[in-house]
Order: C-alpha cells, then sequence, then structure tokens
C-alpha cells in the first residue's frame, strides 16, 4: 500500500528529498546523479515527482541542480545553514 504523508508526499518523494538535503547538503545536485543516489530514471524523477516537489516548495531549480528550499528544511525539521538565512559566509 502507498504510504503518503500530511503533505502529500510517497516514500520516493522523501527519499529525493532526505538525499538532497543529507547526502548533497542541500544541494544543488544533478538530475543525473540524484537520480543514480535514489535508483529512479532521471526521466521519471523530472516528470513525476519533480513537478509536484517544485510546486509544494520545497524544491528550487537551479543551473547547477535541485536545491533545498527552507520548507524543506522545515518539513526535516532541521535548522536552516547560516548562509541559506540570507547572512554571508566568513
Amino acid at each position: 500500500m502507498l504510504e503518503v504523508d500530511e503533505k502529500g508526499l510517497d516514500e520516493m518523494d522523501r527519499k529525493i528529498l532526505e538525499t538532497i538535503l543529507y547526502k548533497f547538503d542541500g544541494g544543488p545536485v544533478g538530475i543525473k546523479t540524484l537520480a543514480m543516489v535514489v535508483n529512479e530514471e532521471p526521466d521519471t524523477i523530472e516528470e513525476v515527482y519533480e513537478p509536484y516537489l517544485l510546486q509544494q516548495g520545497f524544491i528550487n531549480r537551479t543551473p547547477k541542480g535541485r536545491a533545498a528550499t527552507h520548507l524543506l528544511y522545515k518539513y526535516f525539521s532541521e535548522e536552516l545553514p547560516v548562509a541559506a538565512q540570507g547572512e554571508l559566509p566568513l
């Protein structure tokens, strides 16, 4: 049975988001690299999973790849990195 959480995310959605957030420190990460890590085809991620994740504001598409937003950090109850809060790194 497909388990969907209160935000409408299924297991693969969460796997994609966890990979961006934890394995790639919030990104950016390229679609081919992301697909390889989550064991899914790049086209499937782009056509099936990514539209909803973008629409819900969990990720952004950048020229360098997919990156976590503040909503993704909040979803996993993680603190935003200082640079993501708009402060300049030292």
